[in-house]
């Protein structure tokens, strides 16, 4: 059909078979063969052929106007494929908490943008676990989070280490124990927490301070929890919350010890009511990866982005 379309339209523009055959490479008793069988198909006639040169009939001249609408379709999407694969257009879905947009992707999707600014970008902010549902429905394209997702679910590419720390507000007597082992947010933003001779804190001395830490099915949390069994004691919770900057910057105002990776204290502001300890534990050291869905098809877009990254 589109091919009959393409020589009664070339057979339009020339308004004779001879030169249009000449056109399209093939012979005139062939292209008048593919006319005629397409009229017939329409059951009626495209061109007036008592004329010299011929001319379109009327049900001609509604063919040749639908053939352009046809045409014109045919070159918008051409031209937006021809676009996508040289990523003037695009869409691009990433999530991540609270920290995460705020702090550590930014520079990330700084540079993004100036190499492609023609893709959209959405920013989704929220818990975990909320965006951890969402890319698995495929509503996200890409989540930012330093939790351990389902490698049977999900890819991933690592951008960072995290090392997690205590946070302990300098006003805690607890602290008294453990003058040698304290960092400041000084310290923490130069990285000398993480020299091989840096001691990590005995955390027993802090069992019987408030502790405030993350909800349930948080990656934080579970470390935390973790953390603290394997160092023999159940803490003593104040405060359960959703967000790990929010646990932050309530540490900051007295209201408990927090637990935060050291790639939130290196974005922030210097806390100076705030004391910071190595732990030791394999759970206290992460990765910070954007995930994506396994098998899910990769556009240009995501592919661009995680080629950068």
């Amino acid at each position: 059909m589109f091919q009959s379309m393409r020589y009664i339209y070339e057979v339009y523009k020339e308004m004779s078979f001879s030169r249009a055959a000449q056109k399209l490479f093939i012979s005139q008793p062939s292209l008048s063969a593919a006319v005629k069988k397409e009229e017939e198909r329409i059951d009626a006639p495209i061109f007036d052929r008592s004329t010299n040169p011929i001319h379109l009939t009327e049900v001609g001249q509604e063919y040749i106007r639908a053939v352009e609408r046809i045409m014109d379709a045919e070159n918008s999407f051409e031209s937006y494929v021809r676009d996508l694969t040289e990523l003037r257009h695009g869409a691009l879905s990433i999530g991540g908490t609270n920290f995460f947009v705020s702090y550590v992707l930014p520079p990330i999707l700084s540079r993004f943008t100036a190499s492609y600014p023609s893709i959209h970008i959405t920013l989704v902010e929220g818990s975990t676990s909320e965006l951890t549902e969402k890319l698995s429905a495929g509503t996200l394209d890409l989540l930012l989070d330093n939790s351990e997702l389902d490698s049977l679910v999900f890819d991933r590419k690592v951008i960072q280490e995290d090392h997690l720390l205590m946070a302990v507000p300098v006003d805690f007597a607890s602290n008294m124990e453990v003058v040698p082992y304290a960092l400041t947010a000084a310290d923490i933003k130069a990285g000398h927490h993480l020299a091989a001779e840096r001691t990590p804190v005995p955390m027993h001395v802090f069992r019987d301070d408030p502790f405030l830490l993350l909800h349930e099915r948080n990656d934080t949390r579970e470390r935390a929890m973790t953390i603290c069994r394997e160092n023999h004691f159940s803490p003593k919770i104040r405060l359960e919350l959703d967000q790990q900057i929010t646990a932050y910057n309530l540490a900051c105002y007295g209201m408990g010890i927090a637990f935060v990776g050291d790639s939130l204290i290196q974005n922030v502001p210097k806390a100076k009511n705030l004391l910071f300890y190595k732990l030791e534990n394999r759970d206290s050291v992460r990765q910070i990866s954007f995930y994506y869905k396994k098998n899910r098809y990769v556009s240009r877009a995501l592919a661009a982005f995680l080629e950068m990254i």
